[in-house]
């Protein structure tokens, strides 16, 4: 009676090994990206509707400029824009992170998202993040 061998042999499960470990060299990094990508998209969201409500008062005004729209100043300062401070408060990112970047024109704007302002519960997570976005729709990711 001959017995019959079960199981796998050394090379194969050195194979398998090998398999596993270049799979895990390729998805980790990409895995580690995500987080970074999605803490963005709050960022992204709250960009889009400053920027909205900036073209609601220059439709409603003519221009983009107002004395309390200057470099560095916070956007909802003097409550001018249609934008809610809440709406602004996320878990990464806070109020405070959104500001001006220079004064606006007659035709132009930039506001900027810096992570590095963040008083939000996990602010420190955005950490030199920092966005920008401008009159027409145009998204920085620096």
């Amino acid at each position: 009676m001959q017995r019959k061998e079960q199981g796998f042999t050394l090379i194969e499960l050195m194979i398998v090994v090998i398999v596993v470990g270049v799979l895990a060299t390729v998805a980790i990094p990409l895995y580690q990206i995500v987080p970074e990508r999605s803490m963005g998209t709050e960022a992204t969201a709250a960009l889009g509707l400053i920027k909205d409500a900036m073209r609601m008062y220059r439709a409603e005004y003519g221009t983009y400029a107002h004395a309390n729209f200057s470099d560095g100043v916070v956007v909802t300062t003097g409550g001018i824009l249609a934008v809610n401070p809440n709406d602004l408060e996320g878990r990464h990112f806070s109020e405070e992170c959104y500001v001006f970047e220079g004064a606006p024109t007659a035709n132009t704007f930039t506001i900027k998202c810096d992570g590095d302002q963040s008083t939000a519960t996990h602010g420190s997570d955005v950490a030199g993040v920092v966005k920008t976005i401008d009159q027409s729709g145009d998204l920085v990711h620096n």
